[in-house]
């Protein structure tokens, strides 16, 4: 590859000029040490949060290459968060360095070019993405059989299990065919899982199944418990959470729903949150970090779970019920009805992304954020669970006036929820 005497490589930052021309200033010149990059101060490429906060505190690290005689470096991912990308694709683990790479931390993140020459250049003046390709020069069994020599690749880089999941519930779908009631049950499901694994890919932290799975299910066995009556006794007789009745104005309604609907279902779903924040005080620092509320993405994460409990629970148990009763009372069709149920099931459950997975979602992130800063524990929680509470008032405030002004309000939810990840990584312990 390169010989240690003769070579001599340097990583470039590319940045714009004022001509609008990419320019490349050394940042690093490469030995044998190793080159770490990332927002942590102490990296030896340190880059600037307020630019890139996606980049993860120790992102990447470029090392060299030690066999017998020193041949040259490679950069490895160090499990980023947002990944590392070398000539625009994803890299995973390591990879050997070539004169001319361009490596890019997150997607939208900074660039740098790997060069090896011994006096550089600060113009980029070449097309680094044109490389040769290598080439095939035998036919081996795993070339033809390349699923038996993919190893853990085929699990971790293919999405295998997303896919065997959906196959899974396609032929359940086809086996419950004629039973509305488990068909609906089963696409639902695979509905909110889609949707839920959405957000789990976009906060990039590893929370095990089981925590995410027994949130879902506490939040439904509320629903099915006496304390959902006291929940129901409070915002709606002590508090003024009653629909209003007779004309009625837009301002009206949403007060009613923010008391209504809004802090008694967003304090609902936050409990888990809680308890496993207060499970989290018990334990050690590593099933703390595992299991309870450490930092604003286990928040959106468990409240996020939490809120598919509750959809699932409120659609399937209350919605589609009563929307088939009074369909097939008023048609005497129960197959019209059942289908009414089913158009009603898809938006309700595929919605909740940008319903209440984002409400619940960012109130979790405000929770987080309370446990790193204890000291103004009060004030974030009560930000965050008023403002998810008024969200959620706005979206079913808005489905009274008109479709366009509902979709306006739920993609300004999702927008929320969004940006709480995207800042939760800035300070993330897994960024």
């Amino acid at each position: 590859m390169y010989d240690r005497l003769t070579s001599i490589a340097f990583l470039k930052e590319i940045s714009a000029d004022q001509q609008g021309f990419d320019r490349a200033e050394i940042v690093a010149t490469l030995g044998d040490r190793i080159i770490t990059l990332g927002r942590d101060p102490s990296c030896d490429i340190a880059i600037n949060i307020n630019l890139y906060g996606a980049v993860s505190r120790r992102h990447a690290e470029i090392r060299p290459i030690a066999n017998k005689s020193f041949q040259g470096w490679e950069i490895c991912d160090l499990d980023s968060a947002n990944g590392t990308l070398i000539n625009d694709r994803r890299l995973y683990g390591c990879y050997p360095l070539n004169n001319g790479d361009r490596i890019q931390l997150t997607k939208d993140g900074p660039q740098f070019i790997f060069e090896l020459e011994s006096s550089p250049d600060t113009r980029v003046g070449e097309d680094y993405s044109r490389r040769p390709q290598s080439q095939i020069t035998s036919i081996t069994l795993t070339k033809l059989l390349p699923i038996f020599s993919t190893g853990n690749d085929l699990w971790q880089k293919a999405y295998l299990l997303p896919g065997m999941t959906t196959v899974g519930f396609v032929v359940m779908m086809f086996a419950f065919l004629g039973q509305p009631q488990l068909f609906n049950l089963t696409i639902s499901v695979y509905i909110s899982l889609a949707a839920y694994y959405f957000v789990y890919q976009l906060c990039g932290k590893n929370k095990p199944w089981w925590v995410i799975l027994g949130a879902a299910i506490f939040t439904a066995i509320i629903l099915r418990s006496p304390i959902l009556n006291l929940f129901l006794w409070f915002f709606y007789k002590v508090l003024p959470g009653n629909a209003p009745t007779g004309q009625v104005s837009f301002v009206s309604v949403l007060i009613s729903m923010f008391f209504g609907a809004g802090m008694m279902e967003e304090l609902l779903k936050a409990l888990p949150v809680f308890l496993l924040w207060f499970m989290g005080l018990r334990l050690g620092k590593k099933w703390r970090s595992r299991i309870g509320i450490s930092e604003p993405l286990d928040g959106i994460l468990i409240g996020a779970a939490s809120a598919v409990g509750f959809t699932l629970t409120e659609t399937l148990g209350l919605y589609v019920p009563s929307i088939v009763q009074s369909v097939a009372n008023q048609t005497a069709s129960p197959e019209i009805a059942q289908l009414t149920g089913l158009q009603l099931l898809i938006p309700r459950v595929l919605g909740s992304v940008a319903g209440h997975m984002a409400y619940s979602g960012y109130f979790g992130y405000f929770i987080g954020l309370s446990v790193m800063k204890p000291s103004l524990r009060w004030q974030i929680l009560t930000i965050g669970y008023l403002s998810s509470a008024l969200l959620h008032a706005l979206w079913n405030t808005s489905a009274l006036v008109n479709f366009w002004l509902l979709a306006i309000v739920g993609g300004v939810s999702y927008a929320f929820l969004v940006a709480a990840i995207l800042k939760a990584h800035s300070f993330s312990s897994k960024a």
